[in-house]
């Protein structure tokens, strides 16, 4: 299926493209490639990170991935994602929709879903507490890419089996790639990670807005083809 990048730009302008999915499926790779595609082709493009994207939510991002957070109640640490997300979509994302700029979100509520779900916390909870930091503002498609947890754990320099181990000393770590850290989330015990991988998979099952799961095991321009025909067949 080829793709009118071009129309796909005009399709984008003013909405709101979410990346999610286990840790190494590709994401920021993929983000990358798609805010380059609809630049090329005219359209505007702003990128939001989750946690994080803005000086005060960098400021809570650090309390919640550079720290070991054994002791932190999961409700407090949702809490805390959403207060970040408060701050990004105030001013981010909601400024750059309403003029008409498409914005590519590394993360949002999908993860917050998936990670504090995989702590037990009920993600319906999470979805209903969301409007009171977001608004209405949801994205207008949650991308999910699709990875085993192993391959993500070899992808991002780490052994399966080293997973939850010195949890501390891994916060912050500096990992193969230099665009990835193992931080206080990755650190955490592989069947978590197996449970957040399960969560995603299930995610459009609960979520408010469309998720669409792709493999995320394919190589990167073919992961970049299956970004491109969901969002052209996509009704947004």
């Amino acid at each position: 299926m080829e793709i009118d990048v071009q129309q796909l730009a005009e399709r984008l302008a003013g909405k709101f493209i979410v990346f999610d999915g286990p840790d190494g499926c590709g994401k920021s790779t993929q983000i990358r490639m798609l805010g380059e595609a609809l630049s090329g082709a005219g359209g505007e493009v702003v990128y939001g990170k989750d946690p994080g994207g803005t000086t005060i939510g960098n400021r809570i991002r650090s309390v919640l991935l550079d720290y070991d957070l054994s002791e932190m109640d999961v409700r407090c640490e949702a809490m805390l994602f959403m207060a970040s997300r408060a701050q990004l979509v105030g001013e981010v994302v909601d400024p750059a929709c309403a003029a008409g700029k498409v914005v590519i979100c590394d993360r949002f509520i999908s993860a917050t879903c998936a990670y504090q779900g995989a702590q037990g916390y009920d993600i319906r909870r999470v979805i209903e507490v969301a409007p009171y930091a977001i608004g209405d503002r949801w994205p207008e498609m949650t991308i999910v890419l699709d990875l085993d947890v192993e391959e993500g754990f070899a992808r991002t320099g780490r052994k399966a089996h080293h997973a939850g181990k010195n949890r501390k000393k891994h916060a912050g770590q500096q990992c193969m790639f230099d665009d990835v850290q193992t931080d206080a989330m990755e650190a955490r015990p592989i069947d978590f990670h197996r449970k957040v991988r399960d969560i995603f998979l299930k995610l459009g099952e609960v979520y408010p807005r469309p998720v669409a799961v792709l493999d995320g095991r394919e190589d990167a321009e073919a992961v970049h083809a299956q970004v491109l025909e969901t969002l052209a067949s996509a009704e947004l």
